[in-house]
Formats: C-alpha cells, sequence, structure tokens
C-alpha cells in the first residue's frame, strides 16, 4: 500500500507530474529554488529516494540521470483513497462522511466520474440506482472498470519501501 508522501517529496513529484517529461535533478532545483532556499544535494537525494520506492525510474543523460514519474497523480491519490477506506471498520459510513464533506464541484467530479465508471447509470427499470447486478464494468465488455478503457498501470501506485 502507498504511503503519503512526504512535503519535499510531493513538491518534487509534482513537478515531474507536471512537467509530464524526463527530468533531471538541476531542473527541479531551478524551480524549486524560485518558492524556497534547497541544496542540489537535498533535491538529489530526495529524487534518488523516490526512484527506490518505485514513485519514478530514471535513466542515465551524460553525467546525470532524468527521472519518470511511474504513475499520475490522479493514481496516486486514488490509491490513498483506496487505503484510507480500507482501513475503515465501517466503509459505508466513511464514504458517506466523505460524501458529506465534499464541495458541490466535488459532488459533480463524482457524478462525472460515476458516468465514466458506469454509463448506464442514468436509470435502469428495477434499479432505483441504475447499477448492473454484476458491479462496475465497462459497458459490453465485462472488464473492470477502467481496465478496458485505460493504461491498466495507471491504477497501480508503487509501494512504499521498495
Amino acid at each position: 500500500m502507498p504511503r503519503q508522501l512526504g512535503d519535499l517529496e510531493d513538491a518534487v513529484m509534482t513537478r515531474v507530474w507536471q512537467w509530464n517529461r524526463p527530468v533531471t535533478v538541476r531542473e527541479v532545483l531551478e524551480d524549486l529554488q524560485r518558492e524556497r532556499s534547497i541544496a542540489y544535494t537535498t533535491v538529489m537525494t530526495v529524487m534518488d529516494n523516490l526512484h527506490q520506492k518505485g514513485w519514478v525510474r530514471r535513466e542515465v543523460d551524460g553525467r546525470a540521470y532524468r527521472y519518470t514519474a511511474v504513475s499520475t497523480r490522479a493514481a496516486y491519490s486514488a490509491a490513498l483513497m483506496n487505503e484510507a477506506w480500507s482501513r475503515s471498520d465501517n466503509p459505508a459510513a466513511a464514504l458517506v462522511a466523505f460524501f458529506g464533506m465534499m464541495s458541490a464541484e466535488q459532488r459533480e467530479a463524482l457524478r462525472d466520474a460515476m458516468r465514466i465508471v458506469q454509463p448506464d447509470l442514468s436509470g435502469t427499470p428495477g434499479s432505483p440506482t441504475g447499477e448492473r447486478a454484476g458491479g462496475p464494468a465497462d459497458a459490453g465488455t465485462g472488464e473492470p472498470a477502467g481496465e478496458a478503457a485505460g493504461d491498466p498501470a495507471d491504477g497501480a501506485a508503487p509501494e512504499a519501501g521498495r
């Protein structure tokens, strides 16, 4: 199960995710230095730690490494939410409490996501929510949601401690 990134790890990964291309320690350092005073060796150590934990892969480019994210920020966030939810002794109550904390924009994003995962949620006769008996699946494929439509590797976040 993934562990939440530390503050500096998150700041580094945010750049790697946003830039969506192989990056060097120097590039990340220069961007971080706009916000804070930080040493090259600190950024290098953090990026090496992220590599050791499996969050980034790296390739040699001359005398430096270029780092690329292994997973997306969305997959990381989903893994954290899933971990928190799975630790609850009452998952239904946890979901109700979570939904109660959502803003109107977040609830709309949830509705949009549910339409993607289960396109027939608009209502199936005999089902108040339109949910099919087989649970979440992509329409007509029988595949679990997300696997037929997207990159299956996107849904898997690396485990901490790798």
